[in-house]
């Protein structure tokens, strides 16, 4: 006998059937309860609600477990690459050696960008940070390529828009990189792998020769990797709930990068670095700022640890992990990509391009799902009705 939960209003009673997952989490139904009771329920900010069902990445933040498509983050950060990710979040399964070669170069021969960016690209301040440029830029690719824009596109044609948006995405955020330092823009060398593509697009320069390292390379696609996909997050479920209006690929990838720009959520990893700079200008008393941390009346805040889903400890971090000490991937990204020579500014825009596979293959479910548009109800706390007075009376 299927498992329910009551619900008791009043001297009514209703039974709400509870879901459950794979992995034997549980999940109370409330998708007829309007209809059934009159009722909503109100949980702000989303702490309690499940808004679909996925079978992308499982997420434990009270054990520390994070897996993609049932891979384990730390398996896949040792021993695959972040295009094999990419090909898993979106597709459901690891490629072999045939389908990884197409897939690849795929993505390869689709690196090169309109000319016509390059106008878009003159159009912004050289201060303008990376993050609004990249998403205008991706936002953009709609119309380049129109035939995005249509939601009944074939199964051929949504993978072109998935080849076009991982191939190009590395080529505009080193663009966007170029913009900002008033350097010119280098094209992308497809004889180099994804990761020394994108490091030679970012830091070589007209009047020297430039050889990508592959210790940086590999760090890099590991960083990647540890980034890929992080389940029903403030940007993911908003590339879903954009995508569920039947907006095209590239428009719902673009809000997602415009999600992932704010500081409580992308914007971590750059502030952690900005927190260190700071204590160092102010002495290097690490002692103090702990002091500070933990003083509830100071509007000081200790960032890179703690997570608002892992109680335990951020699995992503674990693989860097040598002392019992459990900083989150927003630590240690910021530390790595400093000593990869990547600015503060740039940080979020590593973390778009780690997380583009995960949004892409959300953004895929819903669709093949078929998800209704996303619409949030609310509880009203404004004014009653109210007579309109003329403006001469006011």
């Amino acid at each position: 006998m299927a498992e329910t939960a009551i619900l008791k209003v009043g001297d009514e009673t209703y039974e709400l059937p509870i879901v459950i997952g794979s992995e034997n989490e549980k999940a109370i139904d409330i998708s007829s309860l309007r209809g059934d009771t009159g009722l909503i329920t109100l949980d702000p900010g989303y702490k309690n609600t499940g808004s679909t069902s996925s079978s992308i990445t499982f997420l434990n933040g009270e054990q520390g477990i994070l897996r993609y498509r049932g891979y384990s983050i730390e398996d896949l950060a040792e021993k695959s690459s972040f295009l094999e990710v990419s090909y898993l979040l979106i597709y459901g399964e690891l490629p072999n050696k045939e389908t990884f070669a197409q897939f690849t170069n795929e993505i390869t021969k689709h690196t090169l960008i309109h000319e016509d960016i390059k106008n878009i690209l003159d159009g912004f301040p050289s201060n303008s940070h990376p993050m609004g440029v990249l998403s205008s830029l991706v936002s953009s690719l709609t119309a380049f390529y129109p035939e995005s824009l249509d939601p009944n596109r074939s199964i051929s044609g949504v993978n072109l828009s998935i080849n076009r948006l991982l191939a190009k995405l590395p080529t505009m955020a080193a663009w966007a990189y170029k913009n900002e330092i008033g350097h010119p823009a280098n094209y992308p060398d497809n004889r180099l792998d994804y990761c020394s593509n994108f490091l030679k697009m970012m830091f070589a320069v007209p009047s020297e020769e430039y050889e990508v390292d592959p210790v940086v390379a590999n760090a890099l696609d590991k960083l990647l990797i540890l980034h890929a996909d992080h389940e029903q997050n403030c940007s993911t479920s908003t590339v879903r709930i954009v995508g569920s209006s039947h907006a095209s690929l590239y428009a719902s990838i673009a809000a997602g990068i415009s999600a992932l720009w704010g500081p409580l959520h992308g914007g971590a990893n750059q502030a952690v670095i900005e927190m260190l700079e700071g204590i160092k200008r102010d002495g290097g008393d690490v002692n103090k700022y702990m002091a500070k941390a933990k003083d509830k009346n100071d509007p000081f805040r200790l960032m890179g640890f703690g997570h608002r889903v892992y109680k335990n400890f951020d699995p992503r971090a674990k693989y860097f992990v040598e002392r019992k000490l459990y900083p989150n991937v927003d630590f240690y990204s910021g530390i790595i990509y400093r000593a990869l020579g990547i600015p503060t500014s740039m940080f979020t825009v590593m973390f778009a391009m780690g997380r583009l596979p995960g949004w892409i293959a959300q953004w895929k479910e819903m669709r093949e799902n078929k998800e209704p548009i996303g619409r949030p109800r609310q509880v009203y706390t404004g004014d009653n009705k109210r007579d309109f007075i003329p403006i001469e009376k006011r």
